[in-house]
């Protein structure tokens, strides 16, 4: 390890590889709301963040955990409920009053199709403006999930996800 006068420690969470500090500085000096969205092993969750003096304020958020009051009993780690979770992120920010943001992936990486970009596809159906390129979103064979009922006997996720999809348009609508 390198040691002497002109060595400088890094930030505790860049150490720990949980912050991109030159990409935070970047989208806070935009002034602009993020749209945060961050994938763990079993669930979705998005957020809004406005910068603050004192520190970030969330201001509408999702979790892929909540489709189940929806009627969503499949697994929530999936592409389908990445999409279904933006779109309810979408409704409810919209419903309070927001209706633009930039999209904040952190440290993720950026995969063409991942369930990152099936909730900003959510999101942006559910009438939210964030920019983007399309050609990132995945098929919307694959947000039905119909990749998973071709090998998976018996699955009725895409009849699952059509019901959800109408629950959720039909409580903010």
């Amino acid at each position: 390890m390198a040691t002497g006068p002109r060595y400088k420690v890094a930030f505790r969470r860049r150490r720990e590889g949980r912050t991109d500090y030159h990409q935070r500085l970047r989208l806070l000096l935009s002034k602009e709301d993020r749209v945060v969205v961050r994938k763990s092993s079993r669930h979705m969750k998005v957020q809004l963040v406005a910068p603050g003096s004192e520190g970030d304020i969330t201001l509408s958020s999702a979790v892929s955990k909540e489709l189940e009051k929806y009627g969503y009993n499949a697994s929530s780690r999936n592409t389908t409920a990445a999409y279904l979770t933006g779109l309810l992120f979408g409704y409810r920010a919209l419903n309070k009053g927001y209706e633009y943001g930039v999209l904040d992936l952190g440290l993720q990486a950026s995969t063409s199709g991942s369930r990152v970009y099936a909730t900003l596809k959510g999101i942006v159906d559910a009438g939210f403006e964030i920019p983007h390129n399309s050609s990132v979103l995945p098929s919307d064979e694959r947000i039905r999930g119909e990749h998973i009922a071709e090998y998976m006997e018996g699955s009725n996720l895409p009849e699952i996800f059509d019901a959800v999809r109408e629950k959720i348009s039909a409580e903010f609508n």
